[in-house]
């Protein structure tokens, strides 16, 4: 009985020695490192201890009921900004999120930093947008899309909001200018 009992004790400190340490810049369908789909706004100095959180209030004069909430590190370099789903409520969850800092990555290797060629080998996409200053990419897998600033493409698809852009016209070098996970 002791020999089984102690046979336990070392399988149980041998799992939990292996586990395997979270990613705190891994961007996966829903999280964000230690953020998650269904981390509440109160619960945000829990998830960033060591970070710093500064929050926006939307100003009535101008009609922007919107909360926003930076995430700096401790360098007060900007990582993150969340918006969440209900204004002015601790116990919302998160709506969205910009991933401002490169060091935040996907699985599949895609952060700020990529391009359309490398979110395109990566992952399939679902959707593209043509915006009035921006195509906005869609990739479903991931919850998330990618802005990409028309003077990315070509002249003729710069100007022409109502024109169908397709992926093949968008240039492979293109760079990210807004990454964002949605949470619905």
């Amino acid at each position: 009985m002791k020999k089984t009992f102690a046979s336990i004790i070392i399988i149980a400190l041998v799992l939990v020695s292996c586990k395997k340490e979270q990613n705190p810049f891994l961007i996966s369908k829903n999280a964000i490192g230690f953020l998650t789909d269904t981390t509440q706004v109160k619960d945000l100095e829990l998830v960033f201890p060591n970070d710093s959180i500064a929050t926006y209030e939307g100003n009535e004069t101008f009609n922007l009921p919107v909360n926003m909430v930076e995430i700096f590190d401790t360098n007060k370099n900007k990582l993150l900004i969340l918006t969440p789903r209900e204004i002015s409520d601790s116990t919302s969850t998160i709506g969205n999120v910009r991933i401002v800092d490169s060091r935040y990555k996907t699985e599949k290797g895609i952060s700020t930093l990529s391009t359309f060629k490398d979110i395109q080998k990566a992952y399939k996409i679902s959707k593209i947008d043509n915006l009035i200053n921006s195509v906005l990419i869609s990739v479903n897998e991931i919850n998330a899309s990618f802005s990409i600033d028309k003077t990315e493409l070509p002249a003729n698809l710069r100007y022409d909001t109502s024109a169908t852009i397709e992926a093949i016209q968008i240039p492979e070098n293109a760079k990210i200018k807004f990454f964002f996970l949605y949470w619905d």
